[in-house]
């Protein structure tokens, strides 16, 4: 099942793909969906102004950290979940 903030992350990674790779789930990898390095940083960065959270990582460590949706959406559920 979907919440919001995945679905909201689901849906910005969708506005960077060049064609539909089919449906795009936590399992998703992000290679799969040919998102690379500057793209990543893209949404991050979307991330951060959309939640006032701030991700503390050059754009090397965080395509080793975070190689599918599910790691973007628990990195930044986890950062909100800080600020509170």
């Amino acid at each position: 099942m979907t919440d919001q903030l995945e679905a909201e992350i689901i849906a910005k990674l969708g506005q960077h793909l060049d064609r539909p790779n089919g449906p795009i789930g936590r399992d998703t990898e992000l290679g799969e969906l040919g998102i690379h390095s500057l793209e990543l940083t893209e949404i991050i960065f979307d991330m951060e102004e959309r939640y006032g959270i701030e991700v503390e990582m050059d754009t090397a460590s965080a395509w080793e950290r975070m190689r599918n949706v599910g790691d973007i959406v628990d990195a930044v559920r986890g950062l909100i979940q800080q600020k509170s």
